[in-house]
């Protein structure tokens, strides 16, 4: 899946007529903490507090577009792709039905429903819930809205594309991975520029499947998805994200896939509030955790060069919050 520049500046220009965008900065903390200049960028500051605004836009103007008697749309989340899909076709003035499991988070859940989400909880994980959202989708006459899609990555490419051109030069970017839209974006967004930066990719060690079908060369399914990052919390890894992002010859797809677990992931979540005074949820913190374990085991700093992570989105629940700031790490 690549994009032309083009085609990225149209999706940029689409994007920032529902949004502005996002900031990114160098906090001296935490480039003191990495060993190395680190800038951060804040995908929290989105609208919907995370990057899957972005792929929402563009995606509800080409359904509009191509199926322009669409009533609406159908899909399965965790809760920040609900969020944004629910804003954007309200916006469109489409119906939005949105599956989750059962025990999602009830504050990403009050907020799909403040964006007009009809909200469904159904399965023990993500991966259930969206089976059966594409299931529903057909009988209810709803477009369904997978978790990857080719609409989806030019918009959330844009953030890549406002990064790498806002910040100075970067050598490496870290990115969480959950479906991979997010990681496939920059990459899309890096090779649209010429760039030759590595982008570094994040799973949590109790939802590695990204990771294990990279180092397999086949799609890898796991039995759990443990974590209390649900932003990445996938059992069953998408294979067309995975044909992007696996690491490949002269510099193709991700330099590397690293695992962390939930402890450096809550030690990150408290690194960033303490530095910046900005919220992140696991996912969004998972790309720090991952640079502060490079560094740890490079001795001390990730190498030469400056680093980019991507704090993807800042939608933690309040007593899980509560909970890493006072020194613990919450449960799956």
């Amino acid at each position: 899946m690549q994009f032309t520049l083009d085609e990225l500046d149209a999706a940029a220009a689409l994007v920032h007529r529902q949004m502005d965008p996002t900031p990114q900065y160098d906090w001296p903390q935490i480039s003191a903490a990495t060993g190395v200049e680190t800038w951060v960028k804040h995908e929290n500051h989105a609208p919907v507090g995370a990057f899957k605004a972005r792929g929402a836009i563009t995606f509800i103007d080409w359904l509009r577009r191509t199926r322009p008697d669409c009533p609406g749309i159908i899909t399965a989340t965790r809760g920040n792709h609900g969020q944004a899909q629910a804003r954007a076709a309200g916006r469109a003035g489409l119906r939005a039905v949105v599956y989750v499991p059962r025990g999602n988070s009830p504050e990403k859940n009050a907020a799909m429903r403040a964006f007009g989400a009809e909200l469904r909880e159904v399965g023990e994980d993500f991966d259930a819930a969206r089976e059966a959202a594409m299931r529903a989708a057909a009988a209810e006459g709803l477009y369904p809205v997978p978790p990857f899609h080719r609409e989806l990555v030019r918009g959330v490419a844009t953030y890549g594309l406002e990064f790498l051109r806002a910040a100075p030069p970067l050598d490496t970017v870290y990115v969480p991975i959950g479906c991979g839209s997010g990681i496939c974006g920059v990459i899309a967004a890096r090779d649209a520029l010429g760039l030759a930066t590595e982008v570094v990719g994040v799973v949590a060690t109790g939802a590695a499947a990204a990771k294990l079908s990279a180092e397999s060369g086949r799609l890898t399914e796991t039995e759990a998805a443990r974590t209390f990052a649900d932003g990445m919390a996938v059992r069953v890894p998408v294979q067309a994200a995975l044909d992007i992002s696996r690491p490949g010859p002269d510099g193709c797809g991700a330099a590397r896939i690293l695992a962390v677990d939930d402890d450096a992931i809550a030690d990150a979540v408290r690194l960033i509030f303490a530095a910046t005074h900005n919220v992140a949820e696991g996912a969004g913190a998972a790309a720090l955790a991952a640079l502060m374990q490079d560094g740890a085991r490079a001795g001390g700093g990730a190498g030469a060069g400056r680093v980019g992570i991507i704090l993807s989105g800042g939608n933690i629940d309040s007593d899980r919050f509560a909970a890493v700031l006072s020194g613990h790490t919450p449960g799956p």
